[in-house]
């Protein structure tokens, strides 16, 4: 592959086992900070060049055949190399499921974790053979999808090796099963009484919490949320004027979502549908 590849996902029926969020190539990877993380399981394997990955303060080196599995909303940062000659090129996956964890406990995956160089021919096999028989059929389902998602973990549970696990932060732990509740509860009208309520903890200690391990309040995370499912909504279905989108994802009112959307991603929902069309 010699060029970018990127397909999203708008996910209609989280009840299945498995479903996959987005999928692609990136020919020349692409800077990227996540103090926050990202809200559904990452894989990303480089194919040719160099990059670094960034996590807990330490430096990883993923060159060709490295890859990186991340739990959902692990901070992190990743970057090209510069003195490389070559571009970064990488492979991703982002996903979840109803059964995920079920899934990958068995298969003892449920970590983030730096992977050995894997073998490409077995599992940048698999990935290819996925996105050429997305581009190829219209009707590819989410059923399809899902068993495919299920066989790429389980060969790259064969063929991946760990060469260093990593370890969340004992505040994420702490906060796990009230991020969890966002990721389902984002839509909905909540701020940081109903989200305290839901921790059982004080407001006071549900902030230091969140600040601590991502460096932001906990409504700021909220925010964070809507404006990551918007950006899907905004390329995935386009026939969503804002005011539609804005309701959907838990914003009150189109020029609220508007304003908030711009400050954060520097551009309007419309540049950026546009910009992804």
């Amino acid at each position: 592959m010699d060029q970018n590849k990127r397909f999203i996902f708008s996910v209609s029926d989280k009840m299945l086992p498995l479903y996959i969020e987005s999928i692609g190539f990136n020919a020349n990877e692409l800077n990227f900070n996540r103090q926050e993380g990202y809200p559904y399981y990452h894989w990303l394997q480089t194919f040719k060049g160099q990059g670094f990955f960034k996590f807990g303060g330490e430096k990883f080196i993923l060159n060709p055949g490295k890859s990186v599995l991340l739990m959902p909303h692990t901070p992190h940062s990743y970057y090209s190399d510069p003195t490389h000659e070559e571009e970064w090129s990488t492979f991703y996956i982002t996903f979840s499921g109803k059964a995920i964890d079920a899934i990958l406990n068995s298969l003892d995956m449920n970590y983030s974790a730096i992977y050995e160089k894997v073998e490409n021919i077995s599992i940048i096999k698999i990935i290819k053979e996925m996105i050429n028989k997305i581009e190829s059929d219209d009707q590819y389902l989410d059923f399809e999808l899902s068993a495919d998602l299920y066989y790429f973990l389980m060969m790259f549970k064969k063929h991946g090796k760990i060469d260093r696990k990593l370890a969340t932060s004992q505040s994420y732990e702490k906060i796990r099963p009230i991020v969890e509740w966002l990721e389902l509860m984002y839509p909905e009208n909540i701020g940081l009484l109903e989200m305290s309520k839901k921790a059982k903890m004080s407001p006071q200690h549900l902030n230091t919490l969140f600040q601590e391990t991502f460096g932001m309040s906990p409504y700021s995370f909220l925010v964070q949320l809507r404006i990551r499912e918007a950006k899907t909504l905004l390329i995935t279905d386009r026939s969503l004027t804002l005011k539609e989108l804005s309701r959907l994802v838990g914003f009150n009112g189109e020029s609220h979502f508007v304003s908030t959307f711009k400050k954060r991603e520097g551009v309007t929902p419309s540049t950026y549908r546009h910009m992804n069309s």
